[in-house]
């Protein structure tokens, strides 16, 4: 065995994995990871991800800060499991198999899903690469939809990362208009209208006439559900991808 196969785990990813149910140390039975977790996306859900500090958790919990640190070593490794668990598991598998295309489309609905019950985990910066249950089950998942396909693995990742990459910067920019609506008192449709006209009022038709069309056109006017507007682009992504996955089954088929 390599010596790096060999490298203690952190404790909390052992307990998210069913390695190991108990800290190594510390008589506290009334804790777990997933008590922890449960509370720490409490505060997040309520108070947003600024308020979540070890601290916030435990008194949420009634415990001391310090009894969190046998279960979680950092806030860090915290949120990592608060994402897990929001992101929960992925899609079951497209019917007929093979069907990539609703399969990918699935997952990525799925995924838009998550973000919009648990808001704030599009601010969570990426890290690292999936480890924990629920990431890999959705790696797993976005893998299989591809496995019929003429794509090199390394394509099958790229493709992922492009798909998630869009659903959690859509999720973004849906929250954060949400949030600038909501702060001028305004409902969105209205606070979009009320961008268009200053918008009309500050940008010269004569220096700026392509935007000065599209102002005019009323596109700002019209309140398009955020899922319209998330379905247009992924199918977009998924027409590029079909042409990839077309291009890679002419290639294969060619050869003798």
């Amino acid at each position: 065995m390599d010596e790096r196969d060999r490298e203690e785990l952190p404790l909390s990813l052992e307990q998210a994995w069913g390695m190991t149910s108990r800290p190594h140390r510390g008589p506290r039975p009334g804790l777990s990871v997933d008590r922890i977790v449960e509370a720490a996306l409490g505060v997040a859900g309520t108070e947003g991800l600024a308020a979540v500090s070890m601290s916030r958790v435990a008194a949420a919990l009634g415990t001391g800060t310090m009894s969190l640190y046998r279960y979680v070593a950092s806030k860090e490794e915290l949120i990592g499991l608060m994402v897990d668990a929001a992101y929960g598991p992925p899609p079951a598998p497209p019917e007929p198999a093979g069907d990539w295309r609703s399969g990918l489309s699935a997952w990525a609905w799925g995924m838009r899903e998550a973000l919009r019950r648990q808001p704030w985990v599009a601010q969570v910066t990426v890290s690292g690469l999936p480890l924990r249950p629920h990431e890999v089950a959705w790696w797993e998942a976005a893998l299989t939809c591809l496995a019929s396909t003429a794509l090199r693995e390394q394509e099958k990742g790229s493709v992922i990362m492009l798909i998630n990459g869009y659903t959690r910067n859509a999720a973004s920019v849906d929250a954060d208009i949400e949030a600038a609506a909501r702060a001028s008192g305004q409902a969105p449709g209205d606070w979009m209208a009320s961008y268009a006209r200053t918008l009309a009022r500050l940008a010269d038709p004569d220096r700026f006439p392509a935007l000065a069309a599209f102002v005019a056109a009323g596109v700002f006017e019209r309140e398009d559900p955020p899922d319209a507007e998330f379905g247009f682009g992924l199918g977009r992504l998924l027409d590029g991808i079909a042409g990839l996955i077309g291009d890679r089954s002419a290639t294969a088929a060619a050869q003798p």
